[in-house]
């Protein structure tokens, strides 16, 4: 395959997002990001009868938010050139590509969740809205909107920005949702009815301690996940009252996720979701009796969705040379290679399994001693040079599964090491935490440091021809980097959506996010000014001594273009040369395939370039 095709072929693979089972298990919908010019719903039937459809199509990126109570449709978001001001509409299963708007076009504010009562009239979702009078502001609400008359109820009213979606109970008679009023390290779970006229706090473990909640099936119960000192613990609430039963409270253990599926049979099984070294392994979970029965462990990673009856389930599967895939399996034969794909993603491409590099376990101790885990990809033949690709987040991690961009640098001969730097999920407690006690550029930049240290002196990598990206916090580890390593560990660098300025981005992102840099840095800017400015790129760019390409999506919400505007104004005035490139129509993060199609080739250009000076 010439590279022009394979590049082509990467940018024809569905990426797949949000697999989510219809409540009686006949359906699974999920989104596909490059299936097409923009990120489309498609569903397929579960039992493998049929190929995909495609629900949605259009111009702009349309992504699954959940199902109708019947099971005969779905609700979908779309914003405009990603600038995440949501539409929501609804999409009938009996009628494909017709989307029937729910809310207003180009809204003013931000919009969480969204899920149709039982009465098919009301419309629950959060919005950083007044709508009294129709203006944006910070802490999200939760609102019940009646379709028919258009009035939005406000059910709960936070003090404080922050939070997550809400959810409706499957009865329709409550709404759990989020809070962060007491401390942006916390969170706190409430319960309000679907009147809006009791609104309480049910789960509170401490101003700074995170709880999260979701549904069983039965509407009556909670599944809680709650931080402790040293770990996460998972236990059930009975709406009925009395205090959490605690059926898993092991230091030893990293659950990162849990729920409930709808269970055609009536037998509730959590879903557990244990990630040990950056490799999820699910496991299901009685609430009666605490027996747990751990899924065998798989290359890559396997999240079960839903049961279907009897030893059938539906699952998400994916690996660095597997493509993201939802599948139907049997729990007496767990084998990858006796999964029945329901997304069929094999027949969408000419790519076949050595298409893709594999991820290799790649481990190395910082400046501290800790041990930092990143995911090692090597060409073929010679290299032509070293990429470090930093995930987002922070509070995420790499997994072993297919980036397509990281498989494009190593088909054009680059090296590339992803790490999961210390503030990262899939590592315990105590490691996602420990970003914290720097915040924002502190020792997380030591770590991927270290790992290229790690990469010059196994021989892998050459001094001189190392370069880094990443998008989001990916791309301020980028700037972080450039601004403080010498041309001998960094030769240039390519942030793409990356924070410059923390003060600026604290001013100018969208104000739901604004605890988020509160919580990782201390404070807000006017609590915590050293910090924002000692951890600032901004004010060190006349230490910039390798090359640098500026990549930023002209719509971001999040990461606005207001950083690369005062960056731009700081590079000019100490004389630091520069080059950028800009996406009219992208947001956060460059999605488009056609964009893709621009950024990929000019990366691989531009590091190669970089290292041949």
């Amino acid at each position: 395959m010439t590279p022009e095709g394979y590049l082509d072929a990467l940018l024809s693979l569905p990426g797949l997002y949000g697999p989510k089972v219809s409540r009686d298990g006949r359906w699974v919908a999920w989104t596909w990001f490059r299936a097409g010019p923009a990120a489309d719903v498609y569903v397929a039937p579960t039992d493998g009868a049929a190929a995909p459809i495609r629900l949605t199509e259009g111009p702009d990126d349309t992504v699954l938010v959940s199902w109708t109570p019947d099971s005969r449709g779905v609700l979908v978001a779309q914003d405009r050139d990603g600038n995440e001001r949501d539409r929501l509409y609804r999409v009938d299963l009996d009628r494909p590509l017709a989307m029937v708007p729910l809310t207003e076009e180009e809204p003013n504010y931000f919009l969480r969740g969204g899920e149709l009562h039982p009465n098919g009239r009301w419309l629950v979702y959060g919005a950083n809205l007044d709508a009294a009078i129709g203006a944006e502001i910070e802490p999200t609400l939760v609102y019940r909107h009646d379709l028919e008359t258009g009035e939005r109820r406000p059910l709960a009213r936070p003090a404080r920005a922050g939070g997550g979606r809400p959810a409706l109970s499957p009865t329709g008679a409550q709404v759990l949702y989020s809070r962060k009023d007491l401390h942006p390290a916390g969170q706190q779970v409430w319960l309000t009815d679907i009147e809006g006229r009791e609104d309480r706090e049910i789960l509170n473990f401490g101003a700074d301690v995170k709880t999260s909640a979701s549904w069983f099936p039965d509407g009556e119960r909670v599944l809680v996940l709650s931080d402790t000192a040293t770990h996460r613990r998972l236990g059930v609430w009975p709406l009925a009252g009395g205090a959490v039963r605690w059926l898993i409270d092991d230091p030893e253990r990293n659950i990162e996720g849990a729920f409930v599926p709808f269970d055609p049979e009536g037998r509730d099984r959590i879903v557990v979701i244990d990630v040990r070294g950056a490799r999820g392994r699910p496991s299901l979970l009685d609430p009666e009796t605490g027996g747990e029965t751990p899924l065998p462990a798989v290359p890559g990673n396997l999240v079960p969705l839903a049961p279907l009856g009897g030893e059938a389930w539906v699952a998400q599967y994916a690996s660095s040379r597997q493509p993201a895939d939802v599948a139907r399996l049997s729990l007496s034969d767990p084998r990858p290679e006796a999964f029945v794909s329901l997304s069929r993603v094999w027949e969408r491409t000419a790519l076949r399994r050595d298409d893709f590099a594999p991820a290799e376990d790649f481990r190395w101790r910082s400046v501290d001693g800790i041990e930092i885990q990143g995911w090692l990809y090597r060409p073929q033949g010679p290299a032509r040079g070293t990429i470090v690709h930093v995930h987002g987040g922070p509070t995420a991690h790499s997994q072993d599964q297919i980036n397509g961009q990281i498989q494009f640098f190593v088909r054009q001969g680059f090296v590339v090491l992803d790490p999961n730097y210390r503030g990262s999920t899939g590592f315990g407690l105590a490691f996602r935490e420990a970003i914290k006690e720097d915040g924002w550029g502190g020792r997380e930049q030591d770590d991927i440091r270290a790992g290229i240290e790690a990469l010059l002196a196994a021989g892998i990598a050459e001094p001189g021809r190392v370069g880094i990206t990443g998008t989001s916090y990916g791309g301020y580890s980028s700037w972080c980097a450039i601004t403080r390593w010498n041309p001998e560990i960094l030769a240039a660098a390519a942030p793409v959506c990356g924070m410059t300025d923390l003060v600026v981005d604290y001013e100018t992102t969208r104000p739901d996010l604004r605890p988020y840099s509160e919580e990782m840095l201390g404070g807000s800017p006017e609590q915590a000014p050293d910090r924002y400015r000692e951890r600032s790129p901004i004010h060190f760019v006349e230490n910039i001594r390798g090359r640098l390409l500026i990549v930023q999506g002209a719509q971001d919400p999040n990461v606005t273009p207001e950083n690369v505007r005062a960056v731009r104004a700081a590079l000019d005035r100490a004389g630091v040369p520069y080059e950028v490139l800009e996406f009219a129509d992208e947001g956060h993060g460059i999605a488009r395939p056609k964009n893709q199609r621009t950024l990929y080739p000019r990366l691989a250009e531009f590091f190669a370039r970089s290292f041949a000076e």
